[in-house]
């Protein structure tokens, strides 16, 4: 079989192991790399696109095929494909330390971009330099943590940071039309929800343009759709309120 030829050929650079103890014995399944995580993500369906070859072993490297009693003792079952399923979706990516330290640089720098994207200083509005996150975040002595997504871990870097920077996530701007018979009720009830009202027109609508934090979209959108059956609207004018260029320190 191609995966056990010696390993100096190039075909081989995409081999990943996933392994699984089960009745006290190793079995292994020889996968596409770059499959696992997309497989068990739900991006791919098909599991031949992930699996190098439809065999279970005892060790991928030297090439020993698990036994068909050990198998079913081990998984009720002789069925390979459903047997490989369970050991891809619930067993042990194996990688090597150089792989593990190259993908936490990665989500390192992934991380950084997004708390640089989505945030400002609040005294100057404009925004970090993704190079000063990074930075940043190393004088915090952030550890990147392999099983959780970089979105949530960008949130938990914004709140750490907030201890030794001046840094908040920039403000989305929106235009809310009111109807009037309720305009003056459900400006008492957002308030809590809007950081800054930039302008307020009061008309045959009351139409606002205000500044809020991007966590409150969602709840001001329901509560505008709900509160006025429809009759309300919301427009988003900016993503971010920033100034153009960045902040240096």
């Amino acid at each position: 079989m191609s995966i056990f030829t010696p390993t100096n050929q190039i075909r081989l650079t995409n081999v990943a192991v996933v392994r699984m103890k089960r009745g006290g014995k190793r079995f292994e399944i020889a996968c596409y790399k770059n499959k696992v995580m997309s497989w068990r993500s739900g991006a791919d369906k098909d599991i031949d696109e992930v699996l190098q070859t439809n065999t279970v072993f005892v060790n991928v490297s030297k090439g020993q095929v698990a036994k068909k009693d050990d198998l079913s003792k081990a998984f009720g079952t002789d069925d390979l494909t459903e047997i490989c399923k369970q050991i891809l979706a619930k067993g042990e990516l194996q990688v090597s330390d150089k792989e593990r330290h190259s993908q936490l640089e990665q989500m390192f720098r992934d991380i950084a971009s997004i708390v640089a994207e989505k945030c400002v200083n609040p005294e100057t509005k404009r925004p970090y330099t993704v190079s000063l996150i990074e930075r940043a975040m190393k004088d915090v002595h952030y550890s990147v943590k392999a099983n959780k997504s970089t979105k949530q871990q960008a949130l938990d870097v914004i709140r750490l940071l907030k201890e030794s920077i001046q840094i908040q996530r920039a403000h989305m701007r929106l235009r809310l039309v009111l109807p009037a018979k309720d305009g003056k009720r459900l400006k008492e009830k957002l308030k809590p929800l809007i950081k800054v009202v930039e302008s307020e027109d009061f008309d045959e609508e009351l139409e606002m343009v205000c500044l809020i934090d991007p966590g409150c979209f969602r709840e001001i959108d329901e509560f505008i759709r709900c509160e006025t059956k429809g009759k309300g609207t919301l427009e988003v004018l900016s993503l971010k309120d920033v100034e153009e260029g960045d902040e240096l320190f």
